[in-house]
C-alpha cells in the first residue's frame, strides 16, 4: 500500500469533518472504499458524485494507482457562476 494525502473541498470536507488526512492505499478503488468504511455513508455518497485528481489530473478509473506520496483532491459537484 502506499500512504497518499487526501484534500477535501466543500461538501466532501463537511462530510468527512476534515480538510485533509493521510490514507494507505494502492489503487483509486481501494482509497474510496477506505475513506466511505472511516467516515460513513456521508462521505461515500459524496465520493460517488465527486471527480477524484491524482496530483492535478482527474482519476476516472477505480484501478488507477496511486504511488506513495501522491495527492488527490475530492471535488465534489458544485453550483456557481
Amino acid at each position: 500500500m502506499s500512504v497518499v494525502t487526501v484534500r477535501y473541498f466543500a461538501g466532501a470536507k463537511a462530510a468527512a469533518g476534515r480538510a485533509e488526512e493521510q490514507v494507505d492505499a494502492a489503487d483509486v478503488g481501494e482509497l474510496t472504499a477506505v475513506l466511505a468504511d472511516r467516515h460513513g455513508p456521508a462521505l461515500g455518497k459524496v465520493l460517488s458524485a465527486s471527480t477524484l485528481l491524482v496530483d492535478g489530473l482527474a482519476a476516472k478509473d477505480p484501478a488507477t494507482a496511486l504511488p506513495a506520496g501522491v495527492t488527490v483532491e475530492v471535488l465534489p459537484p458544485f453550483a456557481g457562476g
